[in-house]
């Protein structure tokens, strides 16, 4: 028999608090309190992962709803990472792409560091050198 997971899985978008503390925390950029509260109510899909009240991780997809969708802010607190979270969260995002986002869609994602392992376990494949990533700095 298996012991029970510690960990919860909840289909939420999350505060913006809790998501500027996981972002933060997770070695990730900082957002202003401004920016998550508009972008935030946005999301298509959003999970977080709990442990007992506390919510430990996360994962989104933005996009348009029809054409283009990506998944973005994976994020695990370092105290809980190695558990298999981020396969957790890709997997309930996986979920939501395999059964409501179009089959035309263009799903896409920017990996950081040794994350790209974790994505390829789920089909993303490097798109270098037909095309290549690109962002403004602000």
């Amino acid at each position: 028999m298996t012991a029970a997971s510690p960990y919860t899985t909840r289909l939420a978008i999350p505060s913006i608090a809790t998501y500027q503390q996981l972002r933060v925390a997770a070695g990730m950029s900082a957002k202003s309190t401004d920016a998550a509260a508009k972008g935030l109510p946005n999301s298509l899909f959003a999970v977080q992962i709990l442990h007992g009240d506390a919510v430990v991780g996360m994962g989104r997809i933005i996009g348009d709803g029809g054409c283009f969708f990506q998944v973005t802010d994976i994020a695990v607190l370092p105290a809980h990472q190695g558990k298999g979270l981020g396969k957790r969260i890709m997997r309930e995002i996986m979920q939501f792409i395999e059964t409501a986002v179009p089959e035309s869609a263009y799903v896409s994602l920017i990996a950081d560091g040794q994350a790209q392992d974790l994505y390829a376990q789920f089909g993303f494949q490097h798109t270098a050198p037909a095309s290549v990533g690109m962002a403004l700095k602000r």
